[in-house]
């Protein structure tokens, strides 16, 4: 099996129904890169971001104005185990929340991050802002 046939059928690390490359894939990389079209689809393509160690992309899909100069690739230790969107709302064309919680596991001890991320549109792209941890 050739590595493109393989990986055209990877689930996509977010739990969405599409294989990585027709999910979190496309806006990861190629033509459509930080183009998700909504803060639920940035959200998504972020976790799948940091399962997959792209640092390149969490930083490029973070705001300016609260993204920090550098990212650490993840432990060896640890593994993401799921992500679960709980809620979605727009608050205006510019403004949108998305309600999560994503589990990891590291050295053998569970963990959740449960957090309402901010987002906000400009110049046509999405962008993470901050998060309220819940």
């Amino acid at each position: 099996m050739s590595k493109k046939s393989s990986t055209s059928k990877t689930p996509c690390p977010c739990g969405g129904a599409r294989p990585y490359p027709d999910c979190c894939g496309r806006w990861h990389d190629g033509p459509l890169a930080m183009q998700a079209p909504t803060a639920e689809a940035l959200m998504r393509s972020r976790y799948s971001a940091f399962v997959l160690d792209k640092l390149p992309y969490l930083l490029a899909t973070w705001h300016p104005s609260t993204r920090p100069e550098s990212l650490a690739p993840n432990p060896p230790d640890l593994k993401w185990l799921g992500l679960e969107i709980k809620a979605a709302a727009t608050q205006d064309a510019s403004h949108a929340t998305v309600e999560f919680v994503a589990r990891s596991r590291q050295a053998g001890r569970a963990s959740r991050m449960h957090e309402t991320s901010r987002f906000v549109l400009e110049g046509g792209q999405w962008f993470y802002v901050d998060g309220d941890l819940g």
